[in-house]
């Protein structure tokens, strides 16, 4: 299978630090302290832009509980790392995540703001509107938002966070010494937002970088998350586990954007990757074999009850059916929770079954080298994705797909051999935004 068209595979890399799982951190050769090591982060940023891959991305929830993986229990802030990674780097993207549902417009476009500054073009906002209820509390909030007020609040913060990136026009600063002029003052624009939700005024002080705004990153799985996707995102990382599953979404992510008025090439569609790679497929599959069998159930019934708020599974009995959850809200991870009862039901599964399916990372790449490269370019030529965000805790793994699946899929012309762009725009094939004051008074009067 050869791909002929000028259609380029991305590649991101999730730099997990200790585990996202509850397993991963016992690995001999990842640092126990790898979460909150700067050092960890820069070196694995530096090894993914090596590789070429087109940025690396930093997930991040503002709540836990003594049950949550050991990555989440100990980690850095995205925006304090991903500067720092900034100054260390030089051409890979550099993506974040936070949350619309517990801060602030204003405070949110400054900062994404100054990363994209200081990494000359390469941030870029990965928008969540926080799954997890209990993380109200952290807030000063009795209750978590209503799941559709959560992604209605949504829509408006990235509106506004844009509205402020366009506060100065790009030649809003003549800073001219001899006349005495820094700025043209009618090339500064206050942006008057009164909304439902909040209320901004602005001008932001920061003028916009090269790539003109960062790029935006989403993961929504329910209706109301493809919808803000499709309206929003640039880049969407999918919450799917099977091929068929990716295409579905695919599509219908695609035809939502199209019907919205958007060009759907401008949305790159993005699951997490986590391959088991060996020199064989035996061999590989043998590895899959034994982490499967040493994984603790204990350990999964608790990473399924992370998409129902951590709801505590275990005090059912674990070979009796799945239990009924109807009274629970499933104001968390919607999407997900309503998938995993949904396949429940209608495959009847067992407790068991359903946390040995969902309560784990599920990788359908287990193979040789040649094996995961064909793999990945069966869902890339398939129209399932556009691309992957590889899971970087293992740090044989990730040396397996940088060293041995990279060249392949380079053999194959789906992906760079060298960075043509300075931006993370750039590399994933994005316009720069135009400036809406730039584009006269009555396009703005229009929106």
């Amino acid at each position: 299978m050869t791909q002929q068209s000028t259609r380029q595979l991305k590649l991101g890399a999730i730099l997990g630090g200790v585990g996202m799982d509850h397993t991963s951190w016992r690995d001999p050769a990842l640092a126990g302290d790898a979460s909150i090591d700067i050092n960890w982060y820069i070196d694995n940023a530096r090894l993914a832009e090596a590789a070429k891959f087109d940025l690396v991305f930093i997930v991040d929830s503002p709540f836990i509980t003594p049950d949550t993986a050991p990555h989440f229990l100990n980690r850095l802030e995205p925006l304090t790392l991903l500067s720092a990674v900034a100054v260390s780097t030089s051409k890979i993207g550099l993506v974040g995540t936070l949350t619309t549902s517990y801060w602030e417009p204003y405070n949110v476009a400054r900062q994404f703001g100054s990363l994209d500054h200081i990494s000359k073009g390469r941030a870029g906002w990965n928008v969540v509107t926080t799954g997890l209820e209990g993380a109200s509390k952290n807030y000063g909030r009795d209750e978590h938002f209503e799941h559709g007020e959560r992604y209605e609040r949504a829509g408006e913060f990235v509106d506004v966070v844009q509205g402020l990136w366009d506060s100065y026009e790009d030649d809003a600063f003549p800073r001219d010494k001899a006349a005495g002029v820094f700025l043209d003052k009618t090339k500064q624009h206050a942006l008057n937002h009164k909304g439902k939700f909040f209320s901004v005024a602005g001008p932001l002080a920061l003028s916009r970088s090269p790539q003109g705004q960062p790029v935006i990153f989403q993961a929504g799985v329910s209706g109301p998350g493809r919808d803000l996707g499709a309206r929003i995102a640039e880049g969407v990382f999918a919450g799917v586990d099977t091929f068929d599953e990716a295409v579905e979404y695919y599509a219908d992510l695609k035809a939502r954007a199209a019907a919205l008025g958007r060009d759907p090439d401008h949305i790159s569609v993005l699951p997490g990757l986590a391959p088991i790679i060996a020199d064989t497929d035996e061999e590989a599959q043998a590895i899959a074999e034994a982490q499967a069998g040493s994984r603790e159930i204990e350990k999964s019934l608790v990473e399924l009850g992370r998409a129902f708020n951590y709801h505590d599974f275990r005090k059912y009995p674990i070979d009796g059916p799945f239990p009924d959850v109807s009274n629970l809200s499933l104001n968390s991870y919607k999407g997900r929770a309503e998938r995993i009862v949904r396949i429940a039901q209608e495959e009847q599964l067992t407790l068991r079954q359903t946390a040995e399916r969902f309560g784990r990372w599920r990788s359908d790449f287990v193979g040789s080298p040649q094996t995961i490269a064909d793999e990945i370019e069966r869902w890339f030529v398939g129209r399932a994705v556009d691309g992957f965000i590889l899971r970087v805790d293992k740090p044989g793994v990730f040396a397996q797909f940088r060293d041995k699946v990279v060249p392949l899929l380079q053999a194959k012309g789906l992906f760079r051999t060298e960075y043509e762009h300075d931006t993370l725009r750039g590399h994933l094939g994005l316009p720069v935004p135009e400036h809406r004051w730039a584009a006269g008074p009555d396009k703005i009067a229009a929106e």
